[in-house]
């Protein structure tokens, strides 16, 4: 190779070289200017926020909430295992409240007996009702042992088990349930103690004529009965009924005729607070009444009300809101009124 090629290869190196050091220094120049007009920004005006390092990035989500966040509190109403007896559902895969929510809509009832829906939520958390976009690992379905229609049947712990078994044939889940004969002993027990403790007593206000329902209920208003659901009641200072009024044996709101010829107080032990004087107030508010509709007091076996047995009946009733308290049932609480009702 001759002195004038090697020459012109070097001229054509160095060349090269020029080129690529003008290129990059324009570039650089180039970058400084728009870093003048456009300066970085701590917030992203596209984001609002700023931007986040990479060891702090947040994967896009739909709302729901971060998996750190506090478990919102558990429901307080929780399965009451003295009164009612439990088919547990273990769900496959975690169920959304919206799916959750259409297939036990309709789960109220088996037979005369109430059921109750309990659910454990993903992730941890005890539901008496379901929330809005949560997911649930499993379900209780609860149903009384006994009420005043009596012990649970075997066809109504069967239309609880059906009810169990679409809710785990829809989310391929698994039923876990004690043995019916089971269940059956203990719904036989719980009636037959109820039975002990339930009472019921009435007087009647036998008038003299039938009389016009807007009439005699003016008057039950103005001695001081409250409206109280569908009925007329004599309220406590807690807010409960202390006895109640029937109109012909029905409800204040149930009466069908524009007439009445008799009127009922009933007190329900039960379901009615404690009062050393349950009786004697009832029989009093009784003989105002009848003083003012001109009507017979009677007692529940038709017989005139003599003043002399108040007393005795109070002792009486005292003694079983003490019972029901030491059975565990306390009157007037909604624990007893799922019972006794």
């Amino acid at each position: 190779m001759s002195d004038l090629q090697i020459g012109l290869i070097l001229l054509g190196v160095v060349l090269i070289l020029v080129v690529l050091l003008f290129n990059w220094w324009q570039d650089r120049r180039i970058r400084q200017k728009m870093q003048e007009h456009f300066p970085e920004r701590e917030h992203d005006p596209l984001m609002g926020s700023s931007v986040p390092s990479a060891a702090g990035r947040r994967e896009p989500g739909f709302g729901l909430r971060d998996p750190v966040e506090e478990l919102a509190a558990d429901d307080p109403a929780e399965v009451d295992p003295a009164c009612e007896v439990v088919i547990d559902i273990n769900f496959a895969q975690p169920v959304g409240t919206a799916q959750l929510q259409a297939a036990v809509q309709s789960m109220h009832k088996a037979g005369n007996k109430p059921v109750r829906i309990f659910a454990e939520r993903e992730g941890g958390g005890h539901r008496a009702k379901l929330r809005p976009n949560e997911n649930y690992v499993s379900m209780q379905l609860s149903i009384l042992l006994a009420n005043r229609s009596g012990p649970l049947t075997d066809i109504e712990w069967s239309h609880l088990w059906s009810m169990a078994q679409r809710l785990a044939e829809r989310f391929d889940g698994a039923i876990e349930a004690p043995e019916q004969e089971q269940v059956m002993q203990r719904a036989a027990q719980l009636d037959e103690l109820c039975a002990r403790l339930d009472a019921q007593v009435g007087l009647a206000l036998r008038l003299p004529g039938t009389q016009a329902v807007s009439h005699v209920s003016q008057v039950l208003k103005d001695v001081g009965f409250l409206p109280y659901g569908s009925q007329l009641a004599w309220m406590a200072d807690t807010g409960l009924p202390r006895f109640t009024v029937l109109f012909d044996g029905v409800h204040a709101r149930e009466v069908q005729s524009a007439g009445v010829d008799r009127i009922d107080l009933l007190l329900d032990l039960p379901n009615s607070p404690p009062d050393e004087q349950a009786f004697s107030r009832m029989a009093s508010v009784g003989r105002d009444l009848a003083g003012r509709l001109d009507a017979v007091l009677l007692d529940d076996q038709g017989n005139p009300l003599p003043n002399e047995t108040d007393r005795a009946i109070d002792k009486q009733l005292l003694g079983l809101y003490t019972r029901l308290h030491e059975a565990g049932f306390e009157a007037g609480t909604e624990r007893t009124a799922r019972v006794f009702s």
